[in-house]
């Protein structure tokens, strides 16, 4: 029942008059839940997969320590050879999400490009607009999480068409 009139809602009128709410469209698609940085105990499950997969793909694009140290968010020597030798800890949410963008990056250009391709895309000048010649490595690393995600929807939106 309409209690009130307004422009933005729409409503539909039927036979007998009456007017109803548009309602959204069911769907079958049901997103996952989010998954809660702030939870000590979500990061401890994340991380030690997070860093295994971060290094795994820092070797398949042939990334630099000094380079991927930066991709992590600034991360000194000795905390980042620790979590290479050792990844059993637990991450904060700011390099969770780093390494997020990363995966997502990674799994796109392997969607998108052949293997060998995909794999040294990041280390390739790039003349989009978006990357001013530069590799998509040094604009990321130049741009930090802001950078990493507009590569991340670039990518997405190839894939996409």
């Amino acid at each position: 029942m309409l209690l009130f009139r307004s422009p933005r809602v729409k409503v539909l009128r039927h036979g007998s008059g009456q007017a109803r709410p548009l309602a959204y469209p069911s769907t079958r698609y049901h997103p996952p839940p989010l998954v809660d940085l702030s939870s000590r105990a979500e990061r401890e499950r994340l991380s030690r997969s997070a860093l295994k997969g971060f290094f795994n793909i820092m070797a398949r694009w042939k990334v630099r320590d000094e380079d991927a140290r930066a991709l992590l968010g600034g991360v000194t020597n000795g905390p980042f050879y620790e979590m290479k030798r050792d990844p059993d800890r637990t991450l904060e949410a700011d390099r969770l999400t780093r390494i997020s963008y990363v995966v997502g990056i990674f799994k796109a250009l392997n969607v998108l490009y052949s293997e060998a391709l995909a794999d040294s895309w990041v280390q390739l000048a790039n003349r989009n607009p978006i990357f001013g010649g530069d590799t998509p490595l040094a604009y990321m690393i130049k741009g930090g999480l802001p950078a990493m995600q507009t590569v991340r929807r670039l990518l997405d939106a190839r894939r996409a068409g």
